[in-house]
């Protein structure tokens, strides 16, 4: 069994009002496991207990009961954060520094050399794709180009866990492919990656497990293909059919083993069609 990177017992978080009254069970009884070098997305619509959860997983907020464990230890300790990058769904950067400068604070609060954040700052804005606006204040940029500033700013450190909340949130196709191609080559360097997302197209295209939430429970959970598969349907695909021939080999099937046949095509993902459209070299 791979190193358990999160570990979730039994999570429950309950709200009280100001005379402690029970409001609302946001989170009622969550068990997860998440290994190194994962892709886990954590699904479910408003109200499913996932910004609680990550909010407890980071430390933010205190379980009214059950366990996490990062890496071995609580959300608390030193060691394990200093071993977490954050992307929050909203970004907050100052709007007076450059996109260069604001890599750089981080840098520094991360304890780096003046040299070493230098080439780590250089290696970023290369990734994100903004080396051509390092030295632009980001109070200018749009809302896609910030919000690869805030993910570049979650990796200067070199996180081993990064949590991603709605990560190509703000972004064009292009860049949504871009982020996406970032997460799946951070995932094959070891980085394990816990994702929210409302763009559920995102998160299959990269999650290689998901976990489901629905009032504050887990209703699905296990390998995206497990999960998506539909086992009672089987599609073959064939090249450079006629009309006539895809009409014979219906009949035979059909006749065969009495079965009903349905003829259709398989779709290029809009994505890629988007992609191949404004990049055709």
């Amino acid at each position: 069994m791979s190193e358990a990177v999160i570990e979730i017992h039994n999570l429950k978080k309950t709200f009280r009002d100001f005379w402690f009254r029970p409001v609302a069970n946001a989170v009622n009884g969550i068990d997860l496991r998440i290994e190194r070098g994962d892709v886990f997305g954590l699904l479910g619509p408003n109200g499913s207990g996932k910004s609680t959860t990550i909010k407890m997983i980071l430390g933010l907020l205190k379980p009214t009961d059950g366990t996490i464990r990062l890496f071995g230890e609580p959300p608390q300790s030193k060691n394990a954060r200093k071993r977490i990058g954050y992307l929050p769904e909203l970004s907050y950067l100052h709007p007076f520094l450059t996109a260069w400068e604001t890599l750089r604070y981080y840098a520094d609060l991360s304890g780096m050399s003046a040299k070493e954040g230098k080439r780590r700052c250089d290696e970023l804005l290369e990734q994100v794709g903004l080396t051509y606006v390092a030295n632009r204040p980001v109070g200018g940029f749009s809302k896609g180009m910030a919000r690869r500033v805030a993910l570049a700013s979650s990796l200067v450190s070199n996180p081993e866990l990064l949590i991603l909340d709605e990560p190509t949130s703000g972004l064009d196709p292009i860049g949504t492919r871009e982020v996406k191609e970032m997460i799946l080559d951070l995932a094959k360097k070891g980085v394990t990656i816990l994702m929210t997302s409302h763009l559920l197209g995102d998160s299959e295209d990269v999650c290689t497990k998901l976990a489901i939430l629905s009032k504050g429970k887990v209703a699905a959970f296990g390998n995206t293909d497990e999960l998506l598969v539909k086992r009672d349907d089987v599609r073959f695909t064939v090249p450079n059919l006629s009309a006539e021939e895809s009409e014979e080999i219906s009949k035979y099937i059909s006749s065969k083993f009495n079965r009903e046949v349905k003829i259709d095509h398989p779709r290029v993902p809009l994505e890629e069609f988007f992609a191949a459209t404004v990049n055709p070299n």
